[in-house]
């Protein structure tokens, strides 16, 4: 029993000196040091189909917007939020796929005569299928500060076929 507990305490003491060798350059695995992080060079445009913007964030305000009405606004909500509120429009699309879904301010985001007016307009196919009722809702929503909600009593919001409002 001592030759076997005296073995044990040698071997222990063995091992635990061998933490040295874990650090050294002699332990192959310490050979190539430790790795880095280095950004990766990305080619000019990695996705053909996703166009390339400066900022991911926000939209450009210079571009173009080639959208078109949307066929009919069937809600429209305001949810309001500690630094004003959140206008969200659902819509009904004549066909499938439409997408880049946006609320375009009709008077510079300000209200004329109290009535904050936008319109709802999307990117729409010509070639595809009508589709189900559910394959063509389109929900967007647009942020509306404190001050432009104080001096704002009515929101209106244009389809092609209807126009739905919301009052104070």
């Amino acid at each position: 029993m001592r030759t076997v507990l005296t073995l044990m305490v040698i071997s222990t003491l063995t091992l635990s000196a061998c933490s040295g060798w874990r650090d050294s350059r002699v332990n192959p695995t310490n050979w190539f040091g430790k790795s880095r992080s280095a950004p990766v060079a990305t080619a000019e445009n990695p996705n053909p189909l996703i166009p390339q913007r400066t900022s991911m964030l926000r939209r450009d305000k210079r571009e173009k917007y080639e959208g078109t009405l949307v066929a009919e606004v069937t809600d429209l909500v305001i949810e309001r939020t500690s630094t004003g509120g959140i206008v969200r429009v659902t819509g009904q699309t004549i066909r499938q796929g439409a997408y880049d879904v946006r609320l375009i301010s009709e008077n510079e985001g300000k209200p004329v005569g109290g009535v904050l007016t936008f319109s709802l307009k999307a990117l729409q196919p010509t070639d595809q299928g009508q589709g189900t009722t559910a394959g063509r809702t389109v929900r967007v929503g647009e942020y509306v500060s404190k001050e432009v909600l104080a001096q704002t009593t009515t929101v209106q919001v244009i389809a092609a076929r209807n126009t739905r409002t919301t009052r104070r």
